[in-house]
């Protein structure tokens, strides 16, 4: 374990904030911290703790939603306490998370569906890409439109609450269990695809969660054990603690949820593990001070499922929304009673909770449901979910449901075609040696490898099935396929459009084995495609970078025996792919998870009815080892409080580790190739503001934070020209070098902008790059403000974040 560093307290962050007494029997008090910083004095610690921040902020009148607000508040002037007591708390219902109607005021209650990539309990309903895949496509409209979609399929279900989209984890680790769920490691790509994803969701009138709030990196021991689980009081040892610095938290994991709040994102899901010490359902300093007050949420603040730990000292730190409801793990323990619910009641009244606080969690979740018009002709929940619903079955409901809609209704519409465009412009071709895609018409074609054909254990994919391919990790996070198109039917499909002769052999086992030889009837194919895999899920941490099913020596057996070798991989991420360089190995491309249409879309790239254009969202190193911050995987001692991962990296995550410490990679971030060739040319950089000022000037705090951030100062411009012959897109990228007045630590390239741009063989066009306040600045711990340093910026604008075409220099604070 890595030794914690002393910092000033300042600028520490997220220390136990459960101050306040916690009530019921049911409760478990946390371990208060409290620090008292006077003024204008310095005080050295070890981050680890920070201060609390009480209390907490009220919803505002201002912005766009003022006239919900006021909705709100009419709605909150009927509730009994009791009933104000049961909107704040979860209950077993037909979705996975539920709150009940008031049918005396024509409350409809909600219903809360997970999740990233589809509305999972439901039938008749798509399956996306998943997140890492939508990111790999760069692409802003493909972003949103995504969204969009699955908020439509939510809505036509009766969901009024999406559980997505995830900035969280944001990829510190390239082991990361559930890093598909989320964007890119990287805050500016995933903070763009978070806003963008938020106003599809919510544009189609659906309430958007961003989750899971924060520094939730690692699936590993991200809840407590307990040594009694009947009764949950009992602990064997404390979820794992977070520990960060005030930069690392600012400029890295609150960056994108920044971008969340400023797209008016309905709730946040506040996640499992401690955050230096303290529970993240129940930090102050996060709830409070960071998300409620700097960044202006408006929004109410979910607990992940079985993430509340106490009930006053939750509420008191920010906490507005506790789901399930019951305590423990998912809320398996009804028996325990809640946290929450009866137990708020008894609180009001006998003074231990100011009914101040539990009114704003009521108009907080309240005012984004009238902001959204879900009191409206909203559709019922679908019954057919309630079916499907094994995580509250029938049989624990408290109350009845009203279900008044057609069961079983098929919201999917046309999304499978869009789902197909979307997963085929995410696919990213790595390697492409003379030209051997696309494919022009082979005769004989030999497809290989266990991910090729149908799932023989069904449309539920789980991590120990061998045979189909892979379209989706697990847990919460997956999706309930209605229709899968598999690589090997379409390439069957499509080589019988030119008369082709497929073979396959789809057995790992017998791939890698001495046997290979025997397997080309008549002869050698002219080419052979090798579909890997790479499972996550929900709950684990991977444990290596190789594809599954030696899928490595699957490549290695292939490649010996076809000097033009294919291999093409669905995964959750980052492989280190050792055969890369292999001289029979002709092209690789990744294609992750890409949802329901994942056959035709990647034999659209294949055949170049798709030109490739997606772009890695994380850097693909040479081994395993070359990454830093692996997930904690185990201590060696029997403290309660012993499960600690220090994020000693800081800023240094993925590629900026690599640019900082010099070392090699094999594929870096933001690298894709193409199946034509563009040049970029003739940068300029223009001064939007006169006379910028080192700190932003102080404004009233909108959502989002201080909206002088948000200020664009800078435009840069340069020409793209596609130089080769066929039409394609590409991603122009821009990286920020900070000068060297910036603190120590400040990484040597960070990513300010992108676009995803289309152009016809030998045409140009201008591409113009806006810089925020924000995208040149600094978190300075002393002030705890944004500062752009004195000096000169260089900005350097490529294919990706070691290939710069073009070069020049702004200097915004003159020395």
């Amino acid at each position: 374990m890595a030794s914690p560093r002393s910092i000033l307290l300042s600028s520490l962050l997220l220390a136990s904030s459960a101050t306040a007494q916690d009530f019921g029997s049911s409760g478990r008090s946390e371990e208060a911290f409290s620090y008292i910083q006077p003024e204008n004095t310095t005080i050295l610690t070890q981050y680890g703790s920070s201060p609390a921040v009480y209390p907490s902020p009220n919803i505002t009148s201002d912005g766009t939603w003022a006239s919900a607000l006021v909705k709100a508040k009419d709605f909150l002037s009927l509730l009994t306490l009791e009933e104000k007591a049961y909107m704040v708390t979860g209950a077993p219902g037909p979705c996975v998370g539920n709150i009940y109607p008031i049918p005396r005021l024509n409350f409809s209650g909600l219903c809360l569906q997970d999740g990233p990539l589809s509305i999972r309990v439901a039938d008749y309903a798509s399956v996306f890409e998943a997140g890492v895949t939508a990111a790999s496509s760069w692409d802003r409209k493909l972003l949103y439109e995504r969204a969009y979609a699955m908020g439509e399929e939510f809505k036509g279900k009766g969901a009024q609450v999406a559980l997505a989209p995830v900035a969280g984890p944001l990829g510190r680790s390239a082991y990361g269990g559930r890093n598909w769920e989320g964007f890119a490691a990287d805050p500016y790509l995933t903070g763009v695809a978070m806003e963008e994803s938020i106003k599809g969701f919510q544009d189609a009138g659906v309430q958007a969660t961003a989750k899971h709030y924060i520094a939730n990196e690692q699936e590993t021991m991200r809840n407590p054990e307990y040594n009694d689980n009947a009764t949950l009081t009992d602990v064997l040892y404390e979820a794992v603690s977070a520990n960060l610095d005030d930069r690392t938290m600012h400029e890295l994991y609150l960056w994108p949820f920044a971008n969340a709040v400023r797209a008016n994102v309905a709730s946040v899901m506040c996640s499992y593990q401690r955050l230096n010490g303290s529970y993240a359902c129940q930090n102050s300093k996060a709830l409070n001070g960071l998300l409620k007050e700097e960044l202006g949420f408006q929004g109410y603040v979910m607990s992940d499922w079985g993430g509340t730990h106490s009930g006053v000292a939750a509420i008191e730190a920010g906490l507005d929304m506790d789901m399930p409801g019951g305590i423990g793990m998912y809320g398996l323990y009804p028996e325990a009673g809640s946290f929450f619910g009866g137990n708020v009641t008894t609180a009001v009244n006998n003074g231990t909770l100011d009914v101040s606080r539990l009114d704003d969690m009521i108009l907080r979740i309240m005012t984004p449901y009238y902001a959204l018009n879900q009191d409206v002709d909203f559709p019922s929940v679908d019954e057919s979910g309630a079916d499907l619903n094994t995580f509250s079955p029938r049989s624990t409901w408290l109350r009845d449901w009203n279900f008044t809609g057609e069961y079983g209704r098929d919201v999917r519409g046309d999304h499978g075609s869009i789902i197909r465009r979307h997963a085929a412009e995410a696919t990213i071709l790595l390697k492409n040696v003379n030209n051997a895609l696309p494919l022009k018409a082979p005769k004989i074609i030999a497809v290989f490898g266990n991910d090729a054909g149908d799932d023989t254990q069904g449309f539920l994919n789980q991590v120990d099935f061998e045979y189909g391919t892979l379209s989706a990790g697990g847990g919460s996070g997956t999706g309930r396929l209605t229709y899968l198109s598999t690589p090997l039917n379409a390439i069957n499909n499509r080589a019988s459009q030119d008369g082709a002769l497929v073979q396959y052999w789809l057995n790992n086992t017998l791939i890698e084995s001495s046997e290979m030889p025997a397997l080309w009837n008549p002869k050698t194919p002219e080419v052979c495609l090798v579909f890997l895999k790479t499972w996550a899920e929900e709950g684990a941490d991977r444990e290596h970078l190789s594809t599954d099913w030696n899928g490595d020596d699957v490549v290695e057996s292939v490649a010996s025996y076809c000097n033009n070798t294919v291999v093409i991989t669905h995964s959750s991420g980052i492989n280190t792919l050792p055969w890369a360089d292999h001289e029979n190995v002709t092209a690789i491309v990744a294609a992750h998870y890409p949802g329901q249409e994942s056959g035709n879309s990647i034999v659209e790239v294949l055949y170049g009815d798709v030109n490739p254009s997606g772009r890695l969202p994380y850097t693909i190193a040479f081994n395993g080892t070359d990454y830093n911050a692996p997930p904690t995987t185990g201590i060696n001692s029997t403290g309660v409080e012993d499960w600690q991962t220090w994020f000693d990296e800081k800023l240094e995550i993925d590629y900026r580790y690599f640019d900082a410490n010099n070392i090699s990679v094999r594929y870096e971030f933001g690298f894709g190739l193409s199946y034509t060739t563009f040049a970029i040319s003739d940068i300029q950089a223009e001064a939007l503001v006169d006379d910028i000022t080192a700190t932003p000037e102080a404004q009233a705090t909108v959502p989002g934070g201080n909206p002088a951030l948000w200020e664009s100062i800078y435009n840069v411009t340069v020409s793209l020209n596609n130089t080769g012959d066929v039409c394609g897109a590409t991603v122009p990228q821009l990286y920020v070098t900070f000068p060297d007045s910036a603190p120590a630590g400040t990484p040597p390239y960070q990513l300010r902008g992108f676009e995803k741009v289309t152009l016809e063989a030998g045409e140009c066009q201008t591409v113009s790059f806006e810089l925020m306040r924000r995208d040149i600045s600094y978190w300075d711990i002393i002030s705890q403000e944004w500062v752009i340093p004195q000096g000169d910026f260089t900005i350097s604008v490529g294919h990706s974040s070691r290939d710069f075409e073009q070069v020049t220099t702004i200097t915004p604070i003159a020395a």
